[in-house]
C-alpha cells in the first residue's frame, strides 16, 4: 500500500504545510517508488522458484513451536509449494520467527515474499535481523541463492540502510553489506 501520493503532497502544499514536512513526504514517496522498482526485480529474480523438498511456512512455524514430527508432517501438507506469490500476507505476518527455521530451499522460496511485503510497508516485522545477524545456520539458509537473487538482497539492504524505519539496524546492515552481501 502506497504510504503517500503526489496528490497528497499537492494538497499539503495547498494547505500550507511546513516545507520540512513536505520534503519528508516527498522523500517517503521517492523511497516507496524505488521500492516498487525493486519489487519487480525481485519477482524476476525469483520467478519459477518452488519449495521443492524445503521447509515450508507451516512446518517452519511448527518447528518454532517445538512440534513433534507427526504434527510437522501435517503442517507440511498445507504448505504452499509451487508459487511463493500465493502466500497470503497474513501468513507472512504471523511467521516472522519461522524465518529462522527455514532450510536453504525454504528460504529461497519464501524470501521474495517477505522482501516484497517489507518494501510495500505491509510486513509487520523487519527483515534486517534475518539478513544481517549471520550465523553458521543462517549462512546455510542463503547458500542456494543465485547471483541475481543475492543482488536483490543486497539492493534491499542498501535501500533500507538509511530508511527511517530501520534506525537501530544501520551498523549491522553496513557490516553485512561489507562482509556477506557483497557484489
Amino acid at each position: 500500500m502506497q504510504p503517500i501520493s503526489q496528490d497528497d503532497i499537492k494538497r499539503m502544499r495547498e494547505n500550507g504545510y511546513d516545507p520540512a514536512t513536505i520534503r519528508e513526504a516527498e522523500e517517503q514517496l521517492r523511497r516507496f517508488e524505488q521500492g516498487m522498482v525493486m519489487v519487480e526485480q525481485i519477482r524476476s529474480a525469483f520467478a519459477g522458484v518452488t519449495l521443492g523438498n524445503g521447509v515450508g511456512m507451516q512446518e517452519s512455524r511448527g518447528k518454532d513451536d517445538y512440534a513433534d514430527e507427526e504434527t510437522l508432517a501435517k503442517y507440511r501438507f498445507y504448505d504452499e509449494r509451487e508459487d511463493w506469490q500465493k502466500i497470503p500476507l497474513s501468513e507472512l505476518n504471523c511467521s516472522s520467527g519461522g524465518l529462522c527455521f527455514f532450510d536453504a530451499e525454504g528460504m529461497r522460496f519464501h524470501l521474495p515474499a517477505y522482501l516484497i511485503a517489507d518494501l510495500r510497508g505491509e510486513f509487520n516485522f523487519r527483515m534486517a535481523f534475518n539478513l544481517t545477524h549471520l550465523s553458521d545456520h543462517s549462512l546455510t539458509q542463503f547458500e542456494l541463492l543465485n547471483p541475481e537473487q543475492r543482488r536483490c538482497v543486497r539492493a534491499f539492504l542498501i535501500h533500507i540502510l538509511d530508511d527511517p524505519s530501520y534506525p537501530f539496524d544501520r551498523d549491522v546492515i553496513q557490516i553485512a553489506l561489507d562482509s556477506y552481501w557483497t557484489d
